[in-house]
Formats: C-alpha cells, structure tokens, sequence
C-alpha cells in the first residue's frame, strides 16, 4: 500500500484479499550436459572417422598426446556412445557423427528429481523461490475466476514441464548447459493455497481505474492476474467505486 500511494494523485478504492491453488508436481527427468565439444575430442572423432585405430596407443602416436589423456577421453566418448568398437576397431556411431558435425558434445547426467509449482489461475509452471514459501493457518477465501478443469488436472504435456524445468535453471553461466532431454516420471502432489492482495485504484490526474495484484507466492506484482482483473471488470469499477 505504501508503494502504490507514493503517487500523491493515486487512491486506493477498493481492497480485497484471495487465495489462488497451487498444485505441486513432483517431476523426475534425464538430463544432458550440453558443452561446445574441444579440439581433442574433436581430433580424435576425425582421426577415428578417417582411418583405423585398434587402441588408444596409437591415437596417442599420432596426436602426440599424452597417452592418459587419450584413454580417459575415449573411456568418455564410448560411455556416451559417441564411438564404439568394430572389428577390433574403433567406430564412430550415428550419435558421434551427428555431435562431430554439429560441433556440440551432449553427455547424460544421473536421472534428477524437482518440485514444479503449477497454478491453475495462470494456466502455467510459476518459477517460485521455495525459500519464500510459507504455510498459512488462515487463508481468504478462493479467486473468484479459478479454472475447476484446471484445477483438477493432474496430467502434464512434456513440452510444458521440459519448458518449466529450464526455466528453473536459467540462471547458469559459462559455455556448458545443462539440458533436459527426457521426463521419466510425473506425480501431482497436494493443492496448497496462497494469498494474493488486490487493490483497484483511481488515477485522478489522468481519470482511470486500474488494478494491481500482489502475488504473495511470487513475491511480486502479478500482471497475468491483472490483466485478467482488467478484462473481467473494468467496466464495473468506475460506476460501483467513484
């Protein structure tokens, strides 16, 4: 209230208090590490690709590099399938050809587990901070516009959890990144509700009405809710409020 009354020309008309569900789901996945591949790994796909080599030894000779060096990184290549053995000799596969060309080296991480938070008001994963998260003994009653089909669903598109997953892990840096590629398992857990502040106000410099929500979860001014406050009632606010 503070914040939206630093405006001399604001008024707060109105003011009310809801809950929006928040259904936890909880997700396992396989994720990949995606890095820019190195110029070793690169020699040794070309010089596997371009001629026969039985042991490591040999790349070894002709890359002039030390020999642990060599084995260690064929060790990785072979667990990530990107060579294999044929004929007592080394053998790019199709996944190795495809990441040699693309300049790209993908290796599988240990199967992972993350909580999602789905909000059926938004139709959407929120990028929640569980830190800020609280349980509440006394909550208003619910948002007047839930979706109940939204409300009830407990099944999942994997586009949209992979999209919600990354999102979640946008913050990492440096020339690696880590990718989900597969969604092994979903589980929609409990519905837990949380607040959310509503304040339609009056502008009376430029003579409108307008809203704003804050979204208790999010930490934050929740323009979805907003927007849809907006489209709903409008109309209503100037001749029941002024």
């Amino acid at each position: 209230m503070r914040e939206l009354q630093q405006n001399r020309n604001i008024k707060i008309i109105k003011t009310d208090e809801w809950c929006i569900p928040i259904r936890t789901v909880e997700v396992t996945y396989e994720p990949v590490r995606r890095s820019t591949m190195d110029v070793l790994m690169t020699m040794l796909l070309i010089s596997i690709q371009e001629a026969d080599f039985a042991s490591t030894h040999e790349l070894s000779e002709l890359l002039l590099v030390d020999p642990l060096f060599i084995e260690d990184l064929v060790s990785l290549m072979s667990r990530a399938s990107l060579i294999e053995q044929k004929e007592n000799f080394y053998r790019l596969t199709s996944k190795g050809q495809q990441q040699l060309e693309r300049g790209i080296f993908e290796e599988e991480l240990d199967v992972e587990m993350a909580n999602l938070y789905y909000s059926p008001c938004h139709l959407a994963f929120l990028t929640v901070d569980e830190d800020n998260m609280e349980e509440y003994d006394d909550l208003p009653e619910l948002y007047r516009y839930v979706d109940e089909e939204a409300e009830k669903q407990e099944h999942f598109e994997e586009a949209m959890l992979i999209d919600a997953l990354q999102q979640e892990d946008d913050g990492q840096a440096g020339a690696s990144q880590k990718i989900i590629s597969k969604i092994v398992q979903t589980d929609a857990k409990q519905i837990n509700d949380s607040p959310c502040l509503e304040f339609v106000l009056y502008n009376k410099e430029q003579d409108i009405v307008f809203v704003r929500v804050w979204n208790a979860l999010l930490n934050q001014w929740d323009s979805y809710l907003e927007q849809q406050l907006t489209e709903k009632e409008q109309l209503q606010w100037r001749e029941k409020y002024l």
